[in-house]
């Protein structure tokens, strides 16, 4: 009882009228509503005893009964997740008319899906995923005109997909993969407008993909289609060209030939494109590639694709996974490729390409990536390329000289010769002269004093933690201030260092820099107009400097140019920030609960040590200011910095973070950061661990807090977490729950309800410690109704 309870509590907790608060107030459920939840528990198979508290008498069917959810006596909800449940669904659940939400999904329920269910007017959501039920889908189920989600997958489900599921207008997600279904896809599911996911993977579905999709009467939403391990054949229709919004499309493992339609080219939210395990054919046109500058993973292996390899996909910057395996493309890999800075899996095994693999590529990716290829070369020390004058060697000395004999050099030889030797000698000059001046000017800089400092800046000896300082420079030159780290560099060593732009905010630009020793630190330039005058700006970092935490990201040196730079130094962290991890990663890499739980709560540690220890309110806690380390744990950057801001720029970094989605409602009218404001941006991040959604995308037009709440309202909770999570759901569910509410309540509207940030600390300590303790196979309470997309 005590799970089921902490669910009601979530809604109760939100406000929401459906929870048994109100229906516990002497209201008795109706006689009809009785009799058809006694014929259920009468079908249901019970070894764990779960439903004992459907007493015989009925009266607390509506206050006490486990699962069973009620408004004015009528039943609205049937809620019995990974119970051990077995037996059949009674066709006496047709008698419930009230009934919105049907939730038995991981069960072992056996049998059909009933008929009756079509005779339901008000259900809205079916989840009977994780079973062992048999039969078709009956054709009444197109009688539910508000169903907004159907959920039957991983059954033994047969037979037709009937086409009158096409009538639910309002269906928002339809999952029936991992099933025996048999037969054509109805025309009917292409033009469903509210229609957002669909995943019919994992049957026997032959015939045609419809060609019918984005038809003028229609405006479609569908952001996922996954048809994958199938029997479908034909040609890939051009009219899913028209599907704008679309962000995944899986068509591979089927017997889909021709070439791909240049209407693909339209797809520019596509991120996921797999079409591998194919007969596709023919050249690939760059019409139909060319805008998908959005896509992440590509694969097209086990096809027949010949010409060669469209030099455009060097354009897709946010690639990670490429695949062009076991196909016939011929030619050069294009040198474009080397651009794509994010590929992590690359495979053009077993094709017809030639010449040498770019370096770039040969150094990230093994040999497997690219053999099979008879005429490639270069890509591991097997297959080296031959010298490019090999071929004209002649075959003995005797032969040389013959050819010398009878080949005499022309006047336009000599000339043309003459004229190379004196342009390399001009080379020669040019880069000895050019680097006398610049050793010339960086001597007359330092005698002037304007290197910032030429020697070490420290003697080598350690200096202590809390703030100690050693600086280098003089009035007229830079001035580079150190703290503790565990090296030392002179100014020259920074200035000169090897930059790569990490990133740009309110506050600055953000460096990796790599020193002459190839020690990496990261680098802050903060923006001249917007920061402190010299004095102030001094006071104010040399007390940042002190600050140190496991969860804060040290502060080691800062500098001050001549001309007025400013110059913040800290460690580097390899990982990259948390927005990174969580929304740029490839779909090979999964981030599991106790990493996104170790996150939060290293997060809010570090949080709560500025608040209480530190006296000092972040003001721009965002997913891109927590950086991780090589073991992700989690390091708060852009501390204090407001500190070393004009007022002005403060507000001005203040609306930013609005515009990002981590800025409390309250701040569009004080203007002033507070630790509340901070719970709120915390409880932001929380819910990015939770959902896997980034609070810059629009979510159905609301802020990701908003959009939480609204599924919970729903009562859709399971709809919230993000997929990668629920295949945990079975021992983690509690403390998902827990995890949301909380975050919910760090997003309360009002600041005076959100929790201080000790008290979130305390509470997330408290469900990992439960989480751990609880048994692994979820007995001994009411498991969480959370499910796996």
């Amino acid at each position: 009882m005590e799970k089921w309870k902490l669910y009601l509590s979530l809604f109760l907790f939100l406000n929401f009228t459906l929870a048994s608060s109100k229906n516990s107030d002497g209201v008795i459920v109706s006689q009809s509503d009785y009799q058809s939840l006694k014929a259920i528990k009468h079908e249901f198979v019970d070894p764990k005893g779960i439903l004992k508290s459907w007493n015989e008498t009925g009266l607390g069917a509506c206050s006490g009964w486990i699962g069973i959810k009620c408004v004015n006596g009528q039943v609205i909800a049937i809620q019995l997740p990974w119970k051990g449940l077995g037996g059949r669904i009674s066709e006496k659940i047709g008698q419930l008319q009230s009934l919105r939400r049907l939730s038995l999904h991981d069960n072992v329920l056996v049998g059909p899906v009933p008929t009756s269910l079509g005779f339901l007017p008000n259900l809205r959501g079916v989840y009977l995923f994780n079973n062992r039920l048999s039969g078709s889908i009956p054709p009444s189920i197109g009688n539910c005109l508000i169903l907004q989600t159907l959920d039957l997958s991983n059954n033994r489900l047969t037979g037709f997909i009937p086409s009158s599921v096409g009538n639910s207008s309002r269906l928002y997600r339809l999952n029936l993969s991992f099933n025996a279904f048999s037969g054509s896809i109805p025309l009917s599911l292409s033009q469903i407008p509210s229609l957002n996911f669909l995943d019919l993977s994992h049957n026997n579905l032959s015939g045609l993909v419809p060609d019918s999709w984005g038809s003028s009467n229609y405006s479609y939403q569908l952001k996922s289609l996954v048809l994958d391990h199938n029997l479908l054949s034909g040609k890939i229709p051009s009219t899913l060209g028209n599907l704008g919004l679309i962000g995944e499309l899986n068509l591979s493992n089927n017997q889909i030939e021709g070439s791909l339609p240049n209407e693909l080219g339209n797809l520019t939210r596509l991120s996921s494109l797999d079409l591998s395990n194919n007969n596709l054919d023919s050249q690939i046109s760059s019409e139909s590639i060319q805008s998908l500058r959005n896509l992440s993973v590509l694969i097209l292996s086990n096809n027949k694709f010949e010409g060669e390899i469209p030099d455009t996909i060097g354009n897709f910057t946010s690639i990670t996974v490429l695949d062009l395996s076991e196909n016939n493309f011929t030619g050069e890999i294009p040198n474009s490729l080397v651009n794509l800075q994010n590929l992590s899996s690359f495979d053009v095994s077993y094709n017809n390409l030639s010449g040498s693999v770019p370096s770039e590529l040969a150094a990230k990716f093994n040999s497997s990536s690219f053999m099979g290829n008879i005429q490639l070369c270069g890509y591991s020390n097997s297959t080296p390329c031959p010298s490019p004058t090999s071929g004209n060697l002649p075959s003995s000395p005797s032969q040389s000289q013959s050819n010398h004999r009878k080949r005499k050099l022309s006047t336009k030889d000599i000339i043309l010769i003459a004229a190379g030797a004196l342009l390399v000698v001009l080379l020669i000059l040019c880069c000895l002269l050019i680097c006398c001046l610049i050793r010339k000017k960086a001597a007359a800089k330092a005698k002037n004093g304007k290197t910032g400092g030429g020697g070490l800046v420290s003697t080598g000896k350690s200096v202590p933690a809390g703030g100690a300082e050693a600086e280098s420079g003089n009035e007229t030159g830079g001035k580079l201030v150190h703290f503790d780290g565990p090296f030392v560099f002179t100014a020259d060593d920074l200035l000169c260092a090897t930059a790569e732009i990490m990133g740009k905010s309110t506050y600055g630009t953000a460096y990796k820099a790599t020193l002459e020793d190839n020690n990496l630190v990261a680098v802050k330039r903060l923006r001249e107009k917007i920061t402190k005058g010299q004095k102030e700006f001094e006071i104010e970092v040399s007390e940042l400097g002190k600050i140190r935490n496991a969860n804060i990201l040290a502060m080691r040196a800062y500098y001050l140019g001549p001309k007025g730079e400013k110059l913040l130094v800290y460690d580097y962290m390899p990982n990259g920030s948390l927005a990174s991890f969580l929304h740029a990663r490839g779909p090979e890499t999964i981030i599991p609960w106790p990493t996104r739980m170790n996150i939060a709560i290293g997060i809010t540690r570090g949080l709560s040590y500025l608040h209480t220890e530190q006296n000092i309110i972040h003001g721009n806690l965002t997913s891109s200011n927590i950086l991780l380390d090589e073991q992700n744990n989690p390091k708060i950057a852009d501390v204090g910095l407001s500190r070393l801001m004009t007022s002005a720029a403060n507000t001005n970094i203040v609306a930013t973070a609005g515009t990002m989605g981590y800025r409390a409602p309250e701040l569009s009218k004080l203007k002033n950061a507070s630790t509340k404001t901070d719970v709120f941006s915390l409880g932001v991040i929380i819910l990015e661990l939770l959902t896997g959604k980034s609070p810059s995308e629009a979510t159905d037009g609301l802020d990701l807090p908003q959009w939480v709440a609204s599924i919970v309202k729903e009562e859709w909770t399971n709809e919230v977490f993000d997929v990668e999570l629920m295949r945990e759901s079975s021992n983690i569910g509690d403390e998902l729950l827990n995890v949301l509410k909380l975050a919910l309540h760090c997003v309360d509207p009002s600041p005076a309800a959100r929790p201080e940030v000790q008290q979130v600390l305390e509470k997330l300590e408290e469900v990992r410690n439960e989480g751990a303790a609880a048994p692994s196979s979820g007995e001994g309470g009411e498991a969480v109704p959370i499910k796996s997309e």
